[in-house]
């Protein structure tokens, strides 16, 4: 692992040293932890940009998921 130095507010190094704490974990790993799920989050909301776009430039055309529509129904 390598060592950044990072500065923050005295109030949310509070609130992060008491989260790690509750969750049993070093200031670090929840940290590494908030980090990896920021980084999730901005890679899939890319992924939903992406798929917005897609739809923005070819929107979905009367019919065109009819063939399907019989796949969604549930059989008694």
């Amino acid at each position: 692992m390598r060592t950044v130095q990072m500065t923050l507010e005295p109030e949310l190094v509070a609130h992060v040293d008491k989260a790690a704490r509750r969750l049993g974990l070093t200031r670090s790993a929840f940290t590494r932890r908030a980090l990896v799920a920021a980084l999730e989050r901005l890679r899939i909301e890319a992924l939903e940009d992406r798929h917005r776009e897609g739809y923005r430039r070819k929107p979905v055309r009367r019919g065109e998921f009819a063939a399907w529509t019989a796949e969604q129904v549930w059989p008694d």
